[in-house]
């Protein structure tokens, strides 16, 4: 399946910056040592191909996702094949002693590049999942960014996402605060990051639900009213990649807006799959038809969907890559900006939110709304509004 026509476009993004770049990126990824953390995930595979195919010198790979690891290295086999470099796997949790003990034996890298996280703006429903949140996506990070100081890493980069940009959600806020604690360290290693759009058909996302609502005989139910930036697996790996390799110290970059990345609802491209797939979309009214007309209208060409408007806790309006008060560079690159940041730190505010949340997990007890306050400490206009409606609530 073609998934740039889904997203409603006919060339990759960032052929252009690609190709001028190709020669340089050839040199420097071929005589260099990379370790890809999150290598597993959508994003993290797309990054480690590109790496694998200019022939590293050393390439590890670290993910929590055994199966997804497996995956990951039978697709390259499939389509790369080797590489003289060495190439390895290892399943393991960055959080654990094991992972530690892992640096400890090896750790030599030039680039290390951070691609775990969770995305999900349904993991703020509970606190429980949205402490592992923090974790992963701030404190999981701080530490790796120590670990790379302390073994001479010549370059730190760590995936941020759009939803960083005047956050409105807990987990873009998690990310926002991430780079907080980026820019603090900005002054012992370099360090790059990229703000992207939603990657189309990644794992876990409402696109990527299409297909298996498809094989498991289930209606297709999107929202109509959201409107979304696309980028494709291989592009997301191209701009992460581009960032490590040529971002100087606290770069972000991010896809330009232009006619070639444009904004589509999910239900337009729900409707563009169905076609794709020589079905009928069938508007249903709600849930309890589309669940019963799916046994039927399959064989007639047709496809039960529902689609809705939006009115779940996290869900932002619009997507932008960044904020009025950011300065940008809009020339260096073709399709790519970079977001161009000084050194700017609170220390005082960052040993808050460490010692506060390290207050709470030592109580064992702690509410959303105890995280909500400190993330409004952090960020004082975060846009957060609680409807108490979550996707876990619908179909």
């Amino acid at each position: 399946m073609d998934i740039l026509s889904l997203i409603g476009r006919n060339r990759e993004l960032f052929q252009e910056d690609i190709s001028r770049s190709e020669i340089e990126l050839l040199r420097i990824v071929g005589q260099s040592k990379f370790l890809v953390i999150g290598g597993a995930g959508s994003i993290g595979q797309a990054v480690t191909k590109e790496i694998f195919k200019r022939n590293p010198k050393k390439l590890h790979v670290v993910d929590i996702s055994e199966n997804n690891m497996v995956e990951l290295v039978r697709d390259i086999r499939s389509s790369f094949g080797y590489i003289d470099g060495d190439f390895q796997t290892f399943a393991l949790d960055i959080g654990s002693e094991e992972y530690d003990a892992f640096i400890e034996a090896d750790g030599c890298y030039d680039y290390v590049l951070n691609l775990s996280a969770l995305k999900h703006v349904r993991s703020e429903k509970d606190p429980f999942t949205l402490m592992r949140m923090i974790n992963v996506n701030v404190f999981n990070t701080d530490k790796t960014i120590q670990q790379s100081i302390d073994k001479g890493v010549k370059k730190y980069f760590c995936v941020s996402t759009d939803k960083a940009a005047n956050p409105v959600n807990m987990m873009g806020a998690s990310k926002r605060i991430m780079e907080m604690f980026l820019m603090r360290r900005s002054k012992d290693i370099s360090i790059s990051t990229a703000r992207f759009a939603n990657v189309a058909f990644s794992d876990g996302s409402l696109l990527h639900g299409f297909n298996q609502r498809i094989q498991k005989l289930q209606p297709i139910v999107a929202p109509n009213d959201i409107k979304r930036y696309f980028v494709i697996p291989k592009e997301s790996g191209e701009l992460c990649l581009m960032s490590c390799i040529f971002g100087e110290n606290r770069d972000v970059f991010f896809p330009k807006l232009s006619e070639s990345l444009h904004l589509i609802t999910f239900a337009d491209i729900a409707v563009k799959y169905l076609k794709n797939l020589g079905y009928e979309p069938h508007l249903c009214e709600s849930e309890d038809e589309a669940r019963e007309l799916v046994k039927t209208l399959p064989q007639e060409g047709k496809w039960p969907c529902l689609f809705t408007s939006s009115d779940t806790t996290g869900e932002k309006d619009f997507e932008e890559f960044y904020t009025e008060n950011e300065v940008l560079d809009m020339d260096r690159f073709h399709n790519l900006g970079v977001i161009k940041n000084s050194f700017e730190v609170n220390d005082n505010l960052l040993n808050l939110f460490s010692s506060r949340i390290e207050d709470l997990k030592a109580s064992k007890a702690w509410s959303k709304k105890d995280i909500v306050e400190l993330f409004f400490k952090m960020i004082p206009d975060f846009g957060h509004k609680e409807t108490g409606k979550y996707l876990d609530a619908k179909m």
